[in-house]
């Protein structure tokens, strides 16, 4: 039986800054960093305790996905302190902390113009 999402890719142009902008800015942790062919880079990084990794990563014939919008959602305890907390270790933020029925979220880029949701979980 499946039992869940292994990773999720993220497309990067720059493998190096991508990494310090996840792991120093975010707090994610390494997982896997190796040669991925020529001139690439296969970076697996890991949350906190979830399963699902993510991997930093751009296959051919993707790159005119690297800056575009993330379809998904990054989990939180708490979307105003993690806000808070990202935005004082130099996370931009394009959507401040918003109220909604469902919930509160907020919207960042990561060093590679990706834009994301974080939402409470």
């Amino acid at each position: 039986m499946i039992t869940h999402v292994k990773f999720v890719g993220i497309p990067v142009a720059d493998p190096a800054r991508a990494l310090a902008f996840y792991r120093d800015q975010l707090g994610f942790a390494v997982a896997t960093d190796q040669p991925m062919g020529p001139g690439k880079r296969w970076i697996e990084l890991r949350i906190a305790h979830s399963a699902t990794r993510v991997v930093l990563f751009t296959p051919e014939g993707h790159e005119d996905r690297i800056g575009t919008f993330f379809n998904g959602s990054i989990a939180c305890d708490d979307v105003e302190a993690t806000y808070r907390q990202l935005q004082q270790r130099g996370v931009e933020f394009v959507e401040p902390p918003t109220a909604q029925p469902w919930g509160t979220f907020a919207k960042f880029k990561d060093s590679e113009g990706n834009v994301f949701v974080l939402s409470s979980g």
